[in-house]
């Protein structure tokens, strides 16, 4: 069995690893010089929309996903005919228009906080009137990270918004006082078989996903967000892992977005689980059976943003992942994931590590 994947990224890295351990061989697209899946397998030193590349790929691969979901549907609808490709694109598709993404909420009684779509100045304006202060202006295409967002706080900044965003199609959402963020991460192979993953409580600054920790002790929290999975995933006849993003306000869950691929608030699961993400997510593509996504611990994940900083290569407890990527700021460069036997040591780790690597 050969695993195309679409992306060679830290991502891809770590489903080459996965590969590697089920005896499994993995090749890629990557337009970079030196991707960090390199070191598992062969790749294509191509755009990820080159057809040339792409009928390759799915020649000799007889599997394709990806790591990534800013691929064009169309470079998926290319080769869809000649190998399956994984997740659907269909998933993707909604996925990469927030607007159809909400939409897709909206159909599956998923609850959400208040949107409007905008395309143009007026429309911002009308949006700041229906969904009040402060309102998140976001583009609905290609944003992530925290990119391609303005936060409208008084009506004199909607100019400075306008100005900023204005040109593409936006979206503007409502501000949600919550709680907390949580991520709910699963997995369906095409036998239609799911396997959930415990809740992830996450935290993010700037934009970017900086610490998670799993389990979360809410089981009313945990039933929902599952109910809520397995209407996304059987809906969309999914193939893969679905990650879904959701607030936490009192007893409720919002949904926030969803990713149709390998998460980052799952890669705890890599120590923590008896199955990593990246396997199951194999698995799945494969049609294979989908391993216990029991967590064997409790587990915390950090990311390390920017540098990896010496501190991070001494640890005495935790287990460092190095993507091998040139530092630069605000780069995801790899993450420290603990694992312990109670909630309190896990976040005492958490905490201890989390400050002598920032």
């Amino acid at each position: 069995m050969k695993i195309g994947i679409i992306g060679a990224g830290q991502l891809g890295q770590m489903l080459g690893h996965a590969a590697r351990d089920l005896g499994v061989e993995c090749q890629f697209i990557d337009p970079s010089d030196s991707p960090p899946a390199g070191d598992c397998g062969d790749v294509i030193q191509r755009p990820f929309d080159d057809a040339a590349a792409l009928a390759e790929l799915a020649a000799t691969c007889d599997v394709i996903t990806y790591e990534f979901e800013n691929v064009p549907v169309e470079a998926l609808h290319q080769i869809g005919g000649n190998v399956p490709v994984f997740p659907p694109a269909d998933a993707l598709r909604h996925a990469q228009d927030r607007l159809d993404e909400k939409r897709l909420f909206e159909q599956l009684d998923i609850p959400l906080p208040g949107y409007r779509a905008i395309d143009s100045r007026e429309d911002m304006i009308a949006a700041v009137d229906a969904l009040g202060l402060p309102v998140v202006i976001k583009t609905r295409r290609l944003g992530y990270d925290g990119k391609g967002q303005f936060v409208i706080k008084d009506r004199s900044d909607i100019d400075a918004a306008w100005i900023e965003l204005g040109g593409t199609a936006l979206i503007a959402e409502q501000w949600v006082a919550f709680d907390y963020e949580v991520s709910c991460i699963g997995v369906r192979n095409s036998d239609g078989d799911i396997a959930i993953y415990p809740l992830s409580h996450n935290i993010h600054e700037g934009g970017i996903l900086r610490i998670s920790r799993s389990p979360v002790d809410n089981p009313a929290l945990a039933e929902k967000a599952e109910g809520y999975m397995r209407r996304m995933l059987s809906h969309l006849d999914y193939v893969g892992v679905l990650a879904l993003e959701l607030f936490v306000s009192g007893e409720d869950l919002l949904a926030n977005e969803f990713a149709p691929r390998v998460h980052n608030s799952g890669h705890w699961t890599i120590e923590g689980s008896n199955t990593s993400q990246f396997e199951n997510h194999l698995r799945a593509v494969m049609n294979r059976p989908l391993g216990s996504t029991a967590s064997v611990d409790h587990a915390g994940m950090i990311n390390l943003i920017g540098e990896i900083p010496d501190a991070a290569r001494t640890l005495d407890s935790g287990f460092l992942h190095d993507y091998g990527k040139d530092a630069r700021p605000g780069r995801k460069l790899g993450h420290i994931t603990v694992t312990a036997d109670t909630a309190e040591r896990r976040d005492e780790l958490v905490d201890t590590i989390s400050r002598s690597v920032t």
